[in-house]
């Protein structure tokens, strides 16, 4: 298969979370042990930091790549989704696995994936695994794609444990409680392993510590630590996310990463990893902003940020999918905003009109439009040099218009 006929097989053919939802959900970690087996339990031939939470786990992933790199080392990312290419997901100091990894290994590999009917996801997995392991990388951050405890990339033990934050997302699966979310969160802490806690949530904090307790593994809330390091993220949210990284770096035995390494990594993500789509600022005049935050937590933080910003005119380009709970993220949204109505070019996307219909209800007005390129295109040549359009509600829709 060539690299295009690749993709296809695996976005069209297997469960794959982003496209489907919930079909696409496993409740054990059968397959990609079997899978881990097969290729002879890469994962165990890396040492790797886990990184788990509702929001921030994957600008916090990046920020310890680009620290780490910093240091000299050399250094895998394996994060998920991905915004325009899939090769974005894994890569080893900044650099995209090369197309013909990601062909060869689904060549070599397909008569498996296929019997065991494993999902995009597992599969994506056992690919980053493999390739980390192969290239022989100092360290590798690991991304927990969804929950924890039953996220196929709990096969590893880590050297550190983060959790970023708990907040009601995909409830479908993780519960419908914050104590319920963090239990699943909570399964990426192994026996001795250190864990970082981004923030000390009140309604949460005890499921963490007893879990550390269970484990025997020493536990540490971020948020309680005062941090000078700055970050060439944007985002008022990042500096949450400083302090985790930051922690979680001082939490790292056996790597020589000094407080100059930090400094640096902290102000070279973007350089360093590649990073898209948080608090982007694509351009000015008019400014447009994008932001891949797309639940009540992260949108509260973006759309509060967004108030503080000087502009005559708000225009927002607005799509989500279908299975996002609308009436807890539609009342955050500025009233006094134009609105630009679209859907995410995949199954999973919410129809325009209903979106549009569902925000009339909390006085949200626009129009709809066939595409999210349409909607915006629009809001640009309407916009004035002094106003600001904002691009968000879903990566998906963030990864059309980068």
């Amino acid at each position: 298969m060539t690299y295009k006929e690749t993709l296809d097989w695996m976005f069209s053919q297997l469960p794959m979370y982003q496209k489907q939802g919930k079909t696409a959900f496993k409740k054990d970690l059968t397959n990609i042990l079997a899978l881990s087996e097969k290729l002879n339990f890469p994962e165990k031939k890396i040492k790797t930091i886990h990184v788990g939470g509702t929001n921030g786990k994957g600008s916090t992933s990046h920020m310890l790549a680009s620290i780490i790199q910093e240091a000299g080392y050399k250094v895998g990312l394996y994060t998920s989704p991905h915004l325009k290419n899939f090769t974005e997901r894994i890569k080893i100091n900044g650099e995209e696995i090369p197309e013909q990894n990601v062909t060869s290994f689904i060549n070599k590999n397909k008569a498996f994936l296929e019997k065991q009917q494993l999902s995009f996801f597992e599969m994506t997995v056992g690919l980053a695994f493999e390739y980390f392991s192969t290239e022989k990388v100092d360290i590798a951050i690991i991304e927990v794609g969804l929950g924890g405890r039953l996220d196929s990339t709990n096969i590893i033990t880590p050297e550190v444990s983060v959790i970023t934050n708990i907040g009601l997302d995909h409830t479908q699966f993780l519960g419908e409680t914050l104590p319920e979310i963090a239990f699943e969160k909570a399964g990426i802490i192994k026996k001795g392993v250190a864990v970082v806690i981004g923030e000390e949530q009140e309604e949460v904090k005890q499921v963490f510590v007893n879990k550390a307790l269970s484990e025997n593994a020493l536990i540490e809330f971020a948020s309680g630590f005062e941090e000078i390091f700055k970050t060439d993220l944007l985002g008022d949210y990042q500096k949450k996310n400083v302090k985790t990284a930051v922690r979680a770096i001082k939490k790292l035995e056996g790597f020589k990463v000094t407080d100059e390494n930090i400094k640096k990594g902290l102000l070279n993500v973007v350089k360093n990893t590649s990073l898209k789509g948080r608090w982007q600022i694509l351009q000015d005049s008019p400014k447009v902003i994008c932001d891949t935050a797309h639940n009540k937590e992260g949108l509260s933080i973006v759309l509060n940020q967004l108030k503080n910003e000087r502009f005559v005119n708000l225009h927002i380009v607005l799509g989500v999918v279908s299975d996002k709970k609308l009436d807890e993220v539609l009342p955050l949204f500025p009233k006094d905003a134009n609105y630009y109505f679209c859907k995410p070019d995949i199954p999973r996307g919410l129809p325009a009109a209903i979106l549009e219909e569902k925000a009339k209800e909390f006085k949200l007005f626009g129009k709809t439009f066939l595409s999210v390129k349409k909607a915006f295109g629009k809001a640009v040549s309407i916009a004035n040099q002094d106003d600001i359009v904002y691009v968000g509600g879903s990566t998906f829709v963030v990864a059309e218009i980068i």
